[in-house]
């Protein structure tokens, strides 16, 4: 059995991989504000995925993760409106169950991991060429 890592400090293994860019290739992620001892609101950014509607676009998103993070999955919010199954149309909420990366979340999961989920998301082939919101609009 492995020792359970405590909330703050696997918040702070993300942060760090966050602030270096060691994350995947078209997402990032960091502190909405460094003054945030709880660690509970951040960032994120998806680049758009090649050969797709939303090539050459930036999505901003916000993540907040909860008292229970990482055994409940963070709440995630795209800030820039986009056209994708799995995201509210009204609030930009992610329902993260829509996507298979994250669907059944457990503790050993990541802010990275839903960022990626929903960069594959947005590069499926049923979603690649929906329809998209004109640059620039938020929720």
């Amino acid at each position: 059995m492995t020792a359970k890592v405590p909330r703050n400090f696997r918040l702070l293994e993300e942060l760090e991989k966050g602030e270096k860019g060691l994350g995947a290739d078209g997402c990032s992620y960091g502190l909405t504000d460094s003054d945030d001892v709880m660690m509970s609101k951040w960032n994120g950014t998806i680049l758009g995925p090649p050969h797709s509607v939303h090539e050459n676009r930036i999505y901003s998103l916000e993540i907040y993760c909860g008292d229970n993070y990482p055994d409940s999955p963070p709440q995630v919010r795209f800030i820039s409106k986009i056209n994708l199954p799995g995201v509210n149309g009204t609030d930009g909420k992610v329902d993260l169950s829509k996507l298979p990366r994250v669907a059944n979340w457990n503790r050993d999961y990541t802010m990275e991991r839903i960022l990626v989920g929903l960069r594959e998301h947005m590069a499926h082939p049923s979603h690649r060429k929906l329809p998209q919101p004109a640059e620039g609009q938020t929720f």
